[in-house]
């Protein structure tokens, strides 16, 4: 006997063997489900949840709640070290933004005519010439200026150790020329 000849008898002799008769295959076959399509699960095994009311209960383990609670943690500590990293930040540009500022305005004053030499710590006047635009360094305040100068008040200034200087208060729009 060949392998073919034995599994098609195998075949025949299980559907001799079948448990059920073509009557009680037809009922089965007919049932119709009472149960609304909607309201049941395709894959109740995949449900995170028991499906039935007879399902086992599903309880979080101690485990599951202690990495819930250290991710928790995590992510708190891990947002609070980033938002000090980004105040660092700001405030680092922040200071750059000053020294480029600082930068900014000694070249101004050392291209400035200056007819002594400035004092570290001590306060000076940058005017600008109203005909030249030439810009001037005086130890002199604008209030204690007489009618005849012919200097626009620009800036109060301060030499810093480091040999910049630090604006110490900047001439407003609605400031009168001396």
């Amino acid at each position: 006997m060949s392998d073919k000849e034995n599994l098609e008898e195998h075949k025949e002799k299980q559907k001799k063997q079948s448990i059920f008769d073509k009557h009680q295959k037809e009922k089965f076959e007919n049932i119709i489900n009472p149960i609304d399509a909607d309201k049941t699960a395709k894959n109740p095994g995949l449900l995170p949840y028991a499906h039935t009311v007879g399902g086992a209960i599903i309880i979080p383990t101690e485990k599951g709640i202690m990495k819930s609670k250290a991710l928790a943690a995590m992510e708190q500590q891990t947002e609070m070290q980033l938002n000090q990293i980004k105040e660092q930040i700001d405030l680092l540009a922040k200071q750059a933004k000053e020294i480029q500022s600082r930068t900014q305005i000694s070249m101004e004053i050392y291209n400035a005519d200056m007819g002594f030499e400035p004092l570290v710590n001590h306060n000076y006047f940058l005017y600008e010439r109203t005909k030249t635009g030439e810009k001037v360094l005086s130890m002199i305040a604008p209030d204690q200026w007489g009618r005849s100068s012919k200097l626009h008040f620009m800036a109060e200034v301060q030499l810093l150790a480091d040999r910049t200087w630090k604006v110490i208060r900047e001439n407003s729009e609605d400031s009168i020329d001396i």
